[in-house]
């Protein structure tokens, strides 16, 4: 993660390592409720609401090459059910672990003078003086834990193919059974009043 810009210590998912200081075994735990940043989520399809409140949970422990991050957060997720397109609401919860190196660790220096083995790996998470900025590792965290296909409940009907009527609300729902369109202008023909002179048998 490319630092562009000074850590503020006031910024709700930014976390101060200081107490731990260098002691490598030290270990501290952490809760804390924030706001949720906007974009928590899939777009249009479920997510956690701007402003809705994050409950996070963090243990930080003192390694060698920096701080452990291990935590949990639970937040409010709103959504659309993908079948009969109902609002659903439900909550999440996730959990992520992540490091934290220091920037003059033994561990960042060899992973910057060694090729990586697979050119897609990410470049690892900084401290920043005494900080670091949480925000990156939990968004990923509660977008991964979100269903890609949200439902209102696991048995639900959905939407009547026909209508669009939603059959959770009406179970009895039917139709009369469709015509073959080969079959309709013969249908309407016996259909016609009697003397209308359409009945082929009064010619």
């Amino acid at each position: 993660m490319a630092l562009n810009a000074p850590l503020d210590h006031r910024a709700p998912l930014v976390f101060d390592t200081r107490e731990l200081g260098r002691r490598a075994g030290a270990l501290t735990r952490v809760s804390r409720t924030v706001k949720a940043p906007e974009g928590l989520g899939i777009a249009e399809v479920v997510g956690v609401p701007a402003g809705a409140p994050l409950e996070v949970e963090l243990r930080l422990e003192s390694v060698m090459e920096g701080v452990l991050v291990t935590g949990t957060v639970r937040a409010p997720v709103e959504g659309e059910c993908v079948r009969c397109l109902e609002p659903l609401v439900d909550e999440v919860a996730a959990d992520f672990q992540e490091m934290f190196s220091y920037p003059d660790s033994d561990d960042r220096g060899r992973r910057q003078a060694e090729p990586a083995e697979d050119e897609g790996d990410e470049e690892s998470l900084l401290l920043q003086g005494d900080l670091f900025d949480l925000e990156p590792v939990l968004r990923d965290a509660v977008v991964l834990s979100l269903p890609s296909q949200p439902v209102c409940r696991e048995d639900c009907p959905g939407l009547c193919p026909e209508c669009g009527a939603a059959l959770a609300r009406d179970p009895d729902h039917h139709h009369d059974q469709a015509v073959d369109i080969r079959w309709a202008a013969l249908q309407e023909m016996y259909q016609a009043p009697r003397g209308s002179g359409d009945d082929p048998q009064e010619k």
